[in-house]
C-alpha cells in the first residue's frame, strides 16, 4: 500500500528539515558559535560557554596580547543538548572555566578546538574583594525581533562601560521557538556583549517550554540549581538571582517552592553576617510583586504571587526580603521602566521627604523590561500609584553603579531619545546600624 502523496510530502520535508541541523543542508559545523562568558562565583575565574553542531574537543586559549600566539590553554566538557521540538535538534554546548586570572586585567581569547575556532574576544577579569565600584548594564525582556536595546548596548560594551551584565528574564522570544532556531539567533545576536562580559541571568515566563530546558542548558550560571537560582559576589553587592516562575508553571514540581524559598532564606542569612565585608543586597528575579501597567500581569494584582506566595500566604518573597533587609530588588517582565519610592506591604517608607533614598526604611524595587522585543511597550495605567515615583514608556535599559558600601547610583538610558538619561537617582545608605528593616 502506497503512502498518500500529501504523506509523503510531509515526511519528505520534515527529513530534509531534520538533516540541515541549522536550518541548511551540508555537513554540520564543527566551528563555535554563540560564544558567552558568565562569572561562577570563584574570585580569579570566568567560564567560557559556546556551541557547535558536531561532537568537538572544548578548549579555550587566552592571553594578554592583542595579537600574537596565544600561550595559555584551558579545558572543559561539552554536554549534547535536545531541544524539545518535533525535530528534535541536537546542539552540542561547551564549557570551559580559566582560572587564576588577574583581578581587572583585560585577557584575550578564543574558544573551540583543532575542527575549528571562535575569533578573538576580549574581557577583563572582575576584580577580587569589596572595595571597587562595579558597574552594571541592567535590562529584560530582550528578543531576537525588535532588539531595540541592543546596538546601544553593543557601543557601550565596546567602550569599556560595564564589568557585568544582569539580564532579568525573558530571552529571544521565545528560545524554543522554530525548533530552537530562535534560541540559536538570540545567542549570536548577544554574542558581541555577551562574549565580552559576564552575562548573568535569570528565567522568565518565555523560557518555560520543556521545563525551561533551553534556559538550563544554554546558559551556566554558579552553583547546581541550573540557573534557577543562585547567588554571587561582586565588589560590596552581594547578588541573588532567583526564579518567580516556579509560582507560575507549578506542574513542574510544587517542591521547587519551597526548596527555593528555604535556599533564599539561608542565602540571605549568610549575606547578613557578612554585611561587614559586602553592605549591599541585591536581588533580580523576573516578574514584579509591584507595578502600575495597564494589563492584567501578576503585579496588578493586590495579592501578588510573586508577594504573598501560593494561595496568598505560602512563601511569599516580600515579608522574606524585608525581614532580612534586602536594599535593592531589580525586576522586569512589563515592557516599560518603572522607579518605586521605597516600599513595604503598599505602604510608603521614604527615609525623609527630602531624601527619600538616603537611608531609606523598605526596599527600592526597580522594573526595567524596555529592552526590546516583539511584543513592543506596555502601557500605564493613567493614574499613577502613590507608590510609584517615576515611570517610562520609552526602549531602554538600566545603568548600576555600584560606588562603594553606602553609595549605589541607578540611571535609567532611553533608546527612544538617543542615549538620554531620563531617571537618576542615588541610594544612600550609611555602614552604620546596617541593615534590618524589623
Amino acid at each position: 500500500m502506497h503512502p498518500l502523496p500529501g504523506y509523503w510530502s510531509w515526511y519528505c520535508l520534515l527529513l530534509l528539515f531534520s538533516l540541515g541541523v541549522q536550518g541548511s543542508l551540508g555537513a554540520p559545523s564543527a566551528a563555535p558559535e554563540q560564544v558567552h562568558l558568565s562569572y561562577p562565583g570563584e574570585p580569579g575565574s570566568m567560564t567560557v560557554t559556546w556551541t557547535t553542531w558536531v561532537p568537538t574537543r572544548s578548549e579555550v586559549q587566552f592571553g594578554l596580547q592583542p595579537s600574537g600566539p596565544l600561550p595559555l590553554r584551558a579545558q572543559g566538557t561539552f554536554v549534547p543538548f535536545v531541544d524539545g521540538g518535533i525535530l528534535r535538534r541536537k546542539l552540542y554546548i561547551h564549557r570551559v572555566t580559566l582560572r587564576k586570572l588577574l583581578p581587572g586585567v583585560q585577557y584575550v581569547y578564543r574558544c573551540g578546538s583543532a575542527q575549528g575556532w571562535s575569533r578573538r574576544f576580549r574581557f577583563r577579569a572582575l576584580k577580587n574583594g569589596a572595595h571597587w565600584s562595579p558597574r552594571l548594564a541592567v535590562f529584560g525582556d530582550l528578543g531576537a525581533d525588535n532588539p531595540k536595546a541592543l546596538p546601544r548596548l553593543r557601543r557601550d560594551t565596546q567602550q569599556g562601560m560595564y564589568d557585568a551584565v544582569l539580564h532579568v528574564g525573558d530571552f529571544a522570544y521565545n528560545m524554543d521557538e522554530d525548533n530552537a532556531r530562535v534560541g540559536d539567533r538570540f545567542m549570536r545576536l548577544i554574542e558581541p556583549v555577551a562574549a565580552s562580559l559576564p552575562y548573568m541571568t535569570c528565567p522568565g515566563n518565555h523560557e518555560e517550554r520543556y521545563n525551561f530546558s533551553n534556559y538550563k542548558a544554554r546558559f551556566s550560571m554558579p552553583g547546581d540549581n541550573e540557573g534557577l537560582w543562585y547567588s554571587w559576589d561582586l565588589g560590596p553587592a552581594h547578588i541573588i538571582s532567583f526564579s518567580t516562575e516556579v509560582y507560575f508553571f507549578l506542574h513542574y514540581g510544587r517542591h521547587l517552592v519551597q526548596r527555593q524559598f528555604r535556599w533564599l532564606e539561608s542565602d540571605l542569612q549568610k549575606a547578613n553576617k557578612n554585611r561587614a565585608a559586602r553592605p549591599w543586597i541585591i536581588t533580580m528575579g523576573h516578574r514584579p510583586m509591584y507595578c502600575s501597567n495597564a494589563d492584567l500581569d501578576d503585579c496588578t494584582r493586590h495579592e501578588s504571587k510573586v508577594r504573598k506566595g501560593l494561595q496568598g500566604k505560602l512563601y511569599g518573597l516580600e515579608d522574606l526580603f524585608y525581614k532580612y533587609g534586602v536594599d535593592l530588588q531589580l525586576w522586569a517582565h512589563e515592557h516599560s521602566y518603572e522607579r518605586l519610592w521605597p516600599i513595604y506591604n503598599y505602604q510608603v517608607f521614604n527615609g525623609s521627604r527630602e531624601m527619600p533614598y538616603t537611608n531609606p526604611r523598605g526596599p527600592v524595587h526597580i522594573i526595567t523590561g524596555s529592552a526590546g522585543c516583539e511584543e513592543r511597550l506596555t502601557p500605564f495605567a493613567v493614574f499613577p500609584r502613590p507608590w510609584s515615583a517615576v515611570r517610562v514608556k520609552e526602549y531602554g535599559y538600566t545603568r548600576l553603579h555600584i560606588l562603594n558600601g553606602t553609595h549605589i547610583h541607578i540611571q535609567q538610558v532611553s533608546d527612544d531619545q538617543d542615549g538620554k538619561i531620563v531617571d537618576d537617582v542615588w541610594v544612600v545608605r550609611p555602614l552604620f546600624g546596617r541593615r534590618m528593616y524589623l
